[in-house]
């Protein structure tokens, strides 16, 4: 078996809208697991947020994802970013359209210095994405 690196998102209390939303952009199997039903809270307002979620999609892309339970510290979008990137340009461009749709653009994706197309976008939940669409060789 390999080893993989895939980005884990930590969310306050919306966890389950971010990830479906995910998977809306993405495609793919979504599966949430609650704090209820690992018994991993004594809080009754956590039972019903989510302990783990993960998106697998048929091209291989894992996203995961949960809420940050009450007495944690939550910093969003400050320490993180998501990076997507190959050179299938039109499943790419669209990933980048419904990502920054109801987000704010930071570097509109347009051709680079090294000369790939490549943007950064912040999604409607604070997660900041960098998409870079190689040049076909």
């Amino acid at each position: 078996m390999s080893t993989t690196l895939n980005p884990y998102l930590g969310f306050r209390d919306n966890a389950r809208d971010a990830m479906e939303f995910y998977q809306s952009v993405f495609g793919g199997a979504l599966t949430l697991s609650t704090f209820a039903e690992f018994q991993a809270s004594d809080d009754p307002t956590e039972q019903d947020k989510i302990m783990h979620a993960m998106l697998s999609t048929d091209s291989g892309l894992v996203l995961m994802g949960s809420d940050t339970p009450n007495r944690m510290e939550f910093r969003p979008g400050t320490n993180y970013s998501v990076s997507l990137s190959g050179d299938e340009e039109s499943v790419l461009h669209g990933y980048w359209d419904r990502l920054s749709a109801e987000g704010t653009t930071v570097m509109p994706l347009s051709p680079s210095p090294w000369g790939d197309s490549f943007g950064i976008c912040v999604d409607r939940f604070g997660v900041s994405w960098m998409v870079n669409i190689a040049v076909p060789a």
